[in-house]
């Protein structure tokens, strides 16, 4: 990964943490919303909202916690969408696009385009919004001590980041090490789906000309948790919203 502008939450208009979100939420041409949810508050009764084949995704799903808590997480996804067109959470019409990537269809796929991303880990979820363009967001938490110990994250580090990721990474003691390895992959998750490509393909649309470097925010969400943001365009503002 090559190394992108960076910024933390504070920059440029940043909201400087999180606070409840607003039930109508409105979005500037230029601005960017975060929304934080902690699937375990989240009622079920979000999840009457998912179409069909939703819920035959969900069924899918092995391990019964992972159904629930990723069930939530679209039936949020839902909820949000709709606060923010004014419409009902039950009639938006979204298909899956390139990798996985959650998109609007039908009539809301329209003139104003509405530009989303999520990702959920464990039990906390985050959504951006924007108008001005495409956006990506990844979390990340870190793993129990034993999992980290037996995870040789320099390896890791060198074949996703290079070499002087390793380096980097092979100076830090067990905790940082992961760390810091969870925060170069949320920059590297979020220029994907940023992107709509698969590993390795950034670098290479960059290489040629055909996407532009990004900007990348990292995002404070929980003390044992990574996460960022990616733009390929100047936000005005960022605002980070809890889900109430």
């Amino acid at each position: 990964m090559s190394a992108s502008r960076s910024a933390r939450a504070t920059a440029d208009g940043a909201a400087a943490g999180w606070a409840p979100g607003p039930a109508e939420p409105v979005l500037a041409d230029a601005a960017v919303h975060v929304w934080r949810v902690d699937l375990r508050r989240v009622d079920d009764s979000v999840v009457e909202s998912l179409s069909v084949a939703e819920r035959a995704r969900m069924a899918k799903l092995v391990s019964g916690r992972h159904r629930r808590l990723s069930s939530r997480s679209r039936g949020v996804l839902r909820q949000l969408l709709a606060r923010y067109l004014r419409d009902d959470a039950h009639a938006l019409e979204l298909t899956i696009g390139a990798q996985g990537k959650p998109e609007l269809c039908g009539s809301r796929a329209g003139a104003r385009t509405l530009h989303f991303n999520l990702s959920h880990s464990r039990h906390l979820a985050l959504y951006a919004f924007a108008v001005n363009g495409p956006v990506g967001v990844d979390v990340q938490f870190t793993r129990d001590q034993r999992s980290a110990r037996a995870t040789d994250y320099v390896a890791l580090g060198r074949r996703s980041f290079g070499e002087h990721a390793a380096r980097t990474l092979a100076a830090l003691d067990d905790e940082s090490r992961e760390r810091e390895f969870l925060r170069l992959w949320t920059r590297y998750e979020a220029e994907l789906k940023l992107l709509g490509v698969g590993i390795g393909a950034a670098s290479s649309q960059r290489a040629t000309g055909a996407a532009r470097e990004p900007s990348i925010v990292e995002l404070d969400v929980a003390p044992d948790a990574a996460a960022a943001l990616a733009l390929d365009w100047r936000a005005s503002a960022l605002r980070q919203w809890d889900w109430a």
